[in-house]
């Protein structure tokens, strides 16, 4: 939709334009896509900055190792450019290109274009992490559970882990369809009560649609700053959430926050690590949050303390328990 890629292409020129002089290289994409975006990331910088050369845009495609190490070459230091990587499909390995890239696209629907990252010396995350989520997961909502439905039992065996009692508070943030909702209803019972929580609204009306708003209460929220009181909650549920967030650290302490002495947090995915990984085209690298080696720490850091971890083909697990002192 033109508006999206006027969106994303206002974005870029903003955060771009005040470090004239530069060279943005465009770099990935299919069938041309790489001149077109570049085309209209040109247009949408402002006539001074024009004046500045920050119009130098070049639309180039080819292989890592190609034409874009001959453009490298021969352009300013590494601090005068800028490099657009368009990731044109979700089972393509991530290239020299993508890797070295300053600014990441989603731009599996060339009409939809969704940024993906963006180095914080250009931008800080508050400043495109929510508005690209939801961006990102509206038009993935309606298809969502067609694609995933069949996730169900694993989320139910999941919410056993934490234990939910009846009279509970349970949350589930990042809902998105609301898969969890029933098993922790369920759980808690009529005496309790679960909230789910996910930032695009879209998923949210899906789940109203599928009848999980009678098992709970949904609000629209950021996983980041929970409109909850603190030391609430006595299970806190996350799928496919950290991984997600820009500080996975912070987003740990946030659910830390909201989670009574004692509660239980589970972090969860129906497909392990390596499969989701390959699943995208990517590999597993030692910095990965849900690493143990790494989670393990951070949990501790932020008021958690991890007591199962089970990462396997069919699922990821890990369950923490809130820090009582």
């Amino acid at each position: 939709m033109p508006e999206r890629i006027a969106e994303v292409t206002a974005f870029l020129a903003e955060v771009l334009a005040p470090r004239a002089p530069l060279t943005v290289i465009v770099d990935g994409g299919d069938h041309g896509a790489a001149a077109q975006f570049a085309s209209r990331l040109a247009a949408a910088f402002p006539p001074s900055a024009r004046a500045w050369n920050v119009d130098a845009v070049m639309g180039l495609s080819g292989p890592s190792g190609g034409v874009l190490d001959s453009a490298l070459n021969v352009l300013e230091p590494a601090a005068d450019r800028v490099i657009v990587y368009l990731r044109a499909s979700r089972r393509a390995h991530a290239g020299e290109g993508e890797r070295r890239a300053q600014v990441v696209i989603d731009h599996h629907d060339p009409q939809w274009p969704v940024i993906r990252h963006v180095h914080p010396r250009l931008a800080d995350p508050d400043r495109w992490h929510l508005s690209e989520s939801r961006a990102f997961f509206a038009t993935r909502a309606a298809s969502w559970d067609d694609k995933f439905g069949d996730d169900l039992p694993a989320y139910a065996r999941a919410v056993e882990s934490a234990s939910p009692a009846p009279g509970d508070l349970a949350l589930d943030v990042g809902c998105g369809t609301g898969r969890a909702l029933p098993a922790l209803a369920a759980a808690v019972g009529p005496t309790g009560r679960v909230i789910g929580l996910d930032c695009t609204s879209a998923m949210l009306a899906e789940a109203h649609a599928k009848g999980r708003d009678e098992a709970a209460t949904l609000l629209q929220a950021d996983a980041r700053c929970l409109p909850l009181a603190d030391a609430v909650a006595d299970v806190v549920f996350a799928a496919g959430l950290v991984h997600h967030l820009p500080d996975p650290e912070a987003g740990l302490a946030g659910l830390a926050r909201v989670a009574r002495p004692g509660g239980r947090l589970v972090l969860f995915h129906p497909t392990g690590r390596a499969t989701l990984a390959a699943r995208h085209g990517r590999k597993l690298t030692p910095s990965d949050i849900l690493n143990e080696d790494n989670l393990t720490p951070a949990l501790v850091a932020t008021g958690w303390s991890l007591t199962r971890y089970e990462d396997e083909d069919d699922h990821f697990l890990a369950v923490a328990v809130r820090a009582t002192g």
